[in-house]
């Protein structure tokens, strides 16, 4: 079980009341939520490990260097505190979750894995691509959708409607959702676009013209190539816009596909019994940030599949 993990504890945020409060006052409503979701999980689908997957880079500047929009809504408006780097606007009451969060995982045994100047869709598209095993990618991120394989197993467990309306995607799941097959995916999303990651997309070509044309011609650089073939059946005005959109689309699918090849850290992820070590610091943590309930059903969660 791959978590994106940031994903994942924004969405707990904004689900959970900031009036969930630790002894001394701080929020604890994205620590509390994400414990939730991680019990949750494990309950429904029995993983026999679990990742946490990290943005090191929440906004790699290779791929702003590509697509200059490329999430630039997210990024704050103070300056940089490294070059090349920017700011990701996390609401006040998240930003002093996070180390919290860091520690309530690594205290569960689960392991937290980046990888510098990429993004955990990167690290999730390496760890999938490259599992022995059988992989539940869990995300809210639409972008992963290009991960799903039924021959090797990997289904994307998408958040985006909730936690109380998960969807398990599967090839034939994903193409009655979008219209295309996950191979198909990266090319749909680019020629659609997303506001949400500042991916223009082709200007009038929405989802169902993107995947009427994956149809016809299979992938992107046969669509390209129709557009620039005057013998081709294309239409006239679809056409005008794939050549409108020609400098985009030569750079989009290297922004878009995640990067699969990462050399990452060695790591141990089997679900196993906390050690005494783990269990008293398991122990503190709940007892200093008030995590109670909720780190009890994770431990429990995951006691179980131990």
């Amino acid at each position: 079980m791959l978590l994106d993990t940031a994903a994942l504890y924004f969405r707990a945020f904004y689900g959970v009341p900031d009036t969930v409060r630790a002894p001394s006052g701080e929020p604890v409503n994205a620590v509390r939520g994400l414990l939730d979701m991680i019990a949750r999980l494990a309950t429904e689908f029995a993983p026999t490990e679990i990742v946490a997957c990290w943005d090191d880079d929440w906004r790699p500047q290779w791929r702003v260097d590509l697509i200059p929009t490329y999430k630039t809504h997210r990024v704050a408006a103070e300056p940089a505190t490294d070059a090349g780097s920017s700011i990701e606007v996390v609401p006040d009451l998240l930003s002093p979750q996070v180390p919290i969060i860091r520690d309530v995982l690594t205290a569960l045994g689960i392991p937290i894995i980046g990888a510098a100047h990429h993004e955990a869709d990167d690290v999730i598209g390496t760890l999938a691509s490259h599992s022995d095993i059988p992989v539940d990618v869990i995300t809210g991120d639409r972008d992963l959708f290009q991960l799903v394989d039924d021959s090797r197993g990997v289904r994307v467990i998408y958040t985006g409607r909730g936690m109380a309306r998960l969807e398990v995607l599967t090839d034939a799941t994903l193409t009655i959702k979008t219209g295309v097959t996950p191979a198909q995916y990266a090319d749909f999303a680019a020629l659609r676009g997303d506001a949400s990651d500042g991916l223009p997309g082709v200007a009038g070509v929405g989802e169902k013209t993107a995947a009427s044309l994956l149809a016809d011609y299979g992938d992107l650089n046969a669509i390209v190539a129709a557009a620039a073939d005057p013998s081709s059946t294309l239409g006239a005005a679809v056409r005008a816009k794939i050549l409108a959109a020609a400098q985009y689309l030569t750079v989009a699918p290297a922004v878009v596909n995640v990067v699969r090849d990462l050399t990452l850290p060695a790591f141990d992820a089997r679900i196993r019994s906390s050690t005494p070590e783990q269990g008293a610091e398991l122990e503190r943590l709940s007892i200093s940030w008030g995590l109670d309930s909720s780190l009890k059903r994770a431990r429990g969660a995951l006691s179980a599949l131990s």
